[in-house]
């Protein structure tokens, strides 16, 4: 993974100086630098670059486009990691909302980020929001997707996991 860490900042510090710190394609780059750190275990310089990316992202995009969103997303994931639940939590349910106004309740992408939720309220012991949230995406996969469909089977598993824990 050094490697890895040394190419992006290469990466990073060329794309700086060719095209600037605000430039989107640095800050895809700051955003895959933060996804690396979280994956070493570097969760305050992970938490640094996603921070830095989402600013940017913020300025250059509008907050429900979807390079934005993936940016909240992993900041979420990232605060879940830490132990910081409040956190996720907030930056999930603004990745939802986010989904939901940009492409709609029905929309695969946004169900799954509502299974996501769910996971995390789990993770929580909010058991009736997270079976509330399991409950929602299921009945859209079932449509989008049908019930025999590995991504609606996956929410099935999560819905079962939560009652066995109940």
């Amino acid at each position: 993974m050094a490697e890895a860490e040394a190419m992006y900042r290469r990466a990073l510090e060329g794309k700086e100086k060719a095209w600037g710190p605000e430039h989107t394609s640095t800050l895809d780059t700051v955003h895959n630098l933060g996804a690396l750190y979280t994956r070493q275990g570097k969760m305050a310089e992970a938490e640094a670059m996603y921070r830095r990316a989402l600013e940017g992202k913020e300025k250059a995009w509008e907050p429900e486009h979807q390079s934005t969103l993936d940016t909240v997303n992993n900041l979420g994931v990232l605060y879940k990691i830490q132990g910081k639940m409040a956190e996720a939590e907030a930056m999930h349910r603004r990745v939802l909302e986010g989904k939901e106004k940009a492409w709609g309740p029905e929309h695969t992408s946004t169900l799954d980020t509502v299974n996501s939720l769910g996971l995390l309220y789990a993770d929580q012991g909010k058991m009736a929001e997270a079976e509330a949230m399991y409950r929602r995406a299921l009945e859209g996969k079932e449509k989008a997707w049908g019930p025999e469909h590995t991504s609606t089977l996956g929410t099935v598993h999560n819905l079962g996991a939560l009652y066995t824990r109940q």
